[in-house]
């Protein structure tokens, strides 16, 4: 690969700077089975023969279903395949849209036991003796301290179950309690072109010397607008000029916009067509000047 097409998590693995969010390779909801399993399969090889070679998934992805998907379709991995998963999460049923009403269709666990059952779980479901990326999947959990959580992370390293510990829907201040009690060498939050309100959690995770990896990182739609809305169409007629005058996509602008954010940036695009994973990946071949960066900029406020 070229300059700045890699990035190194935890001092010794080696990954590009576009990996793959293997969440949608699920039922409606995220509950289930992929409906075309054989399609599925196709994809995450395909995703590693054209260069991918960090993918995110999580027990929660159907529940489990997306970690059985991940080992049937590339075990034994490839040596420069990192697979990165999480727990911590639960699900009660496959209706996310009732999230707002009916906290029993997900929820955050943090005890000791439950972690470590899920992380000896998720090893087994995906074929490996050790994890290389353990995610914490939320700091959300109240029924144990967030600090005690991290510790039975950093107890499962000690154990050899996890090779390097990540973050995922953290704030700064759980960021910087978390490093006081173990190395993070990744963390996971929801940024992009439209939506920066973890632009601070950002710009701690880089400055600590940790990986950040945004999910939804082509996504046009900013906080609180809905996809009906005019606000995707406000966020596209920046974009639109820039990806003509390079004669690429939309989605590849976003991603080359992260990738110029920092070189620390591994974004997660996660999709089912072939035709956008490759597309997601040819933004690596795109750079954008400063006033196209200074454009983009201006798209959405930070925090």
């Amino acid at each position: 690969m070229e300059q700045h097409t890699t990035v190194t998590l935890g001092g010794d693995l080696t990954v590009g700077r576009i990996g793959y969010g293997a969440m949608r390779l699920t039922g409606e909801g995220l509950w289930g089975e992929y409906p075309d399993r054989e399609h599925a399969i196709k994809l995450l090889r395909e995703a590693v023969e054209a260069g991918v070679s960090l993918i995110d998934t999580a027990d929660a992805y159907g529940p489990h279903t997306n970690e059985v998907l991940i080992r049937e379709a590339l075990h034994p991995y490839p040596e420069h395949v990192v697979i990165a998963t999480k727990g911590g999460f639960v699900r009660g049923g496959p209706d996310l849209s009732a999230m707002e009403h009916d906290p029993s269709v997900i929820g955050a666990i943090g005890h000791p036991a439950y972690l470590k059952q899920s992380a000896r779980l998720s090893a087994r479901r995906l074929g490996v003796e050790r994890i290389d990326l353990y995610y914490l999947h939320s700091g959300y959990a109240t029924d144990v301290p967030f600090e005690d959580q991290v510790a039975t992370l950093a107890q499962l390293r000690e154990e050899g179950i996890i090779r390097h510990i990540g973050l995922s829907n953290v704030t700064p201040e759980q960021l910087r309690s978390a490093r006081s009690i173990v190395e993070i060498a990744a963390v996971t939050g929801h940024f992009n072109v439209a939506s920066r309100g973890e632009a601070t959690l950002l710009e701690e995770t880089v400055a600590g010397g940790s990986v950040f990896a945004p999910w939804q990182p082509v996504s046009l739609i900013p906080p609180g607008v809905a996809t009906d809305t005019n606000g995707p169409e406000a966020v596209r007629q920046i974009l639109a000029p820039i990806a003509e005058a390079h004669r690429v996509s939309v989605p590849q602008i976003a991603l080359a916009w992260l990738l110029a954010r920092s070189p620390e940036i591994v974004p997660i695009p996660a999709t089912t067509s072939p035709e956008h994973l490759r597309d997601n990946l040819g933004a690596y071949d795109v750079t954008l000047t400063a006033r196209e960066l200074a454009a983009i900029d201006a798209v959405s406020p930070e925090s």
